[in-house]
């Protein structure tokens, strides 16, 4: 089994009116998904990254450079949003 890599992306949610979400990246235009919930609309953006990327891989294209692996141990900046009653 190969080892996993880690890619460091911007991911837009954006909530639809008939509810779920959309979710971009503005440094990656391919990447786009949905969901009906937030980790749904996340697991989605993972499977649309690993279909990008075997895509390209496929057409003997380079990754674009915002599509180079995380390097191991190195620090995750996650902004998200916390409901505090």
């Amino acid at each position: 089994m190969s080892k996993r890599k880690m890619y460091k992306l911007p991911l837009v949610l954006d909530p639809q009116p008939e509810g779920g979400y959309v979710v971009t990246c503005p440094f990656l235009p391919e990447l786009i998904t949905e969901g009906d919930t937030v980790p749904e609309a996340l697991n989605n953006a993972n499977d649309a990254l690993s279909a990008i990327i075997e895509a390209m891989k496929e057409l003997d294209r380079p990754l674009p450079p915002v599509l180079q692996p995380a390097k191991e141990n190195s620090p995750l900046w996650v902004e998200t949003v916390l409901a505090v009653a």
